[in-house]
C-alpha cells in the first residue's frame, strides 16, 4: 500500500540539478540543440513543477497537431523534474497517458507535474498538459529509484 505523504517537499533531499545530471535530455537538456528545451519551475508550495512552451512545427505528427509521443515525453519529463525537486533520481516504471484533446501546433501550452505518493523507492506522480485553459492530456506515472541501465 502506498503511503500518502502529507508534504513530499518536507521529505526532500537536496535538489538534483538536471543541467549537470542529464544535459542531453530531449525534454530539458541544455546541451541538446534538437530537444524541446523545457525549463521547469517549482510551484510556490514546492510540491509541483511546471514549464511553459510553444508547440513548434518540428514536433508535429498530423498536420497542425503536436505528436502524441512528444506529449508523452513532456508529461514524463515533468514528472522526473518533480522528483528532482524532491532530491530523488528515479526511472519510469510505467506511464499511462490519456489524450483528451489534440494539442495545436503554434500555440503556447503548460505542462505541470505533482508528486502524489511515495513509499520507499516507489513514487507515483501525475501530470497535465494544458493549452488555452483546457486540459489536453493527463498522465499518471510510477517511478522507481535505483534502477540502472545495462551496458
Amino acid at each position: 500500500m502506498m503511503r500518502n505523504s502529507p508534504n513530499p517537499a518536507a521529505e526532500r533531499r537536496s535538489i538534483v540539478d538536471p543541467v549537470t545530471f542529464h544535459p542531453h535530455c530531449v525534454v530539458c537538456g541544455h546541451d541538446n540543440p534538437h530537444g524541446l528545451g523545457l525549463q521547469f519551475v517549482p510551484s510556490e508550495d514546492g510540491l509541483s513543477v511546471s514549464a511553459a512552451f510553444t508547440c513548434s512545427e518540428p514536433f508535429q505528427g498530423y498536420a497542425g497537431l503536436l505528436h502524441g509521443g512528444v506529449v508523452s515525453a513532456m508529461l514524463d519529463g515533468a514528472m522526473v523534474h518533480c522528483l528532482f525537486r524532491a532530491g530523488r533520481v528515479a526511472y519510469t516504471g510505467s506511464l499511462e497517458v490519456r489524450f483528451l484533446q489534440p494539442v495545436i501546433v503554434g500555440r503556447n501550452a503548460i505542462v505541470t507535474a505533482r508528486l502524489d505518493t511515495s513509499r520507499g523507492r516507489m513514487h507515483i506522480l501525475s501530470a497535465t498538459l494544458e493549452q488555452g485553459g483546457e486540459t489536453k492530456a493527463e498522465a499518471v506515472g510510477k517511478f522507481v529509484e535505483g534502477l540502472r541501465s545495462r551496458d
